[in-house]
């Protein structure tokens, strides 16, 4: 997903102990960091933002924004969404079929950043859709999310985190995901965030649609 949030976030679960003051600080100087490259995004686009830029409107150094992001294009890619998300697809009820686990908490992702954020999540999508250099940081990030995907499948499926099977539905997954952000930004966001999820879902649970018909009318899965 392409919502920024931060460690403090309601999506995570419920017992979570609070990060402690060094942890709550080094939070603060993250979303600092990203509050003023945002900020500067906004003003004069992203080529011509530089990190002694952020640096400065962040008031941190060069080199505090480089030990919190190496690229510049991690600081609108990278948050702490990943293990979260696995931390709540593991909490789901045991017996439940993954694919309905993952549709739980995508929904609630949506849910969740659909409010203050709504505008800075457009910018990120923009971004992504329109900067090769963060698409392509974003392509070398995907492994990362997926093998953490592939190890909250195989705790609910019982299979190897790390065979093929696995492996392919994870990348396919965080494929998809990417592949929805691009299609959103590149039509305006004016569909359903929500909606192309769902379709994303559904193209990868069941398959492509059979040719000549609606999106209710899906071939069968290779997964089947």
């Amino acid at each position: 997903m392409t919502a920024a949030r931060s460690p403090l976030s309601p999506l995570s679960p419920a017992g979570v102990p609070r990060p402690g003051l060094r942890e709550r600080k080094k939070t603060r100087t993250r979303e600092a960091i990203r509050t003023a490259t945002y900020a500067l995004i906004r003003e004069q686009g992203y080529e011509a933002t530089t990190v002694e830029q952020i640096a400065g409107r962040a008031e941190v150094s060069p080199s505090t924004v480089l030990r919190y992001f190496p690229a510049k294009e991690d600081i609108v890619l990278t948050d702490a969404y990943d293990p979260v998300m696995a931390a709540e697809l593991a909490a789901r009820p045991a017996g439940e079929p993954w694919p309905v686990s993952l549709r739980h908490v995508l929904r609630k992702a949506l849910d969740l950043g659909a409010g203050e954020e709504s505008e800075l999540t457009r910018l990120r999508t923009r971004l992504l859709a329109e900067v090769p250099a963060v698409r392509s940081r974003m392509l070398e990030n995907m492994s990362a999310t997926g093998r953490v995907l592939a190890r909250a499948i195989a705790d609910r499926t019982g299979l190897d985190p790390d065979g093929l099977e696995v492996r392919i539905v994870s990348m396919s997954l965080v494929g998809g995901l990417m592949e929805v952000s691009r299609y959103w930004a590149e039509h305006d966001h004016e569909e359903s965030l929500a909606e192309l999820v769902d379709r994303a879902l559904d193209a990868l649970e069941h398959g492509l649609p059979a040719l000549g018909k609606g999106r209710g009318h899906a071939a069968p899965s290779v997964a089947s």
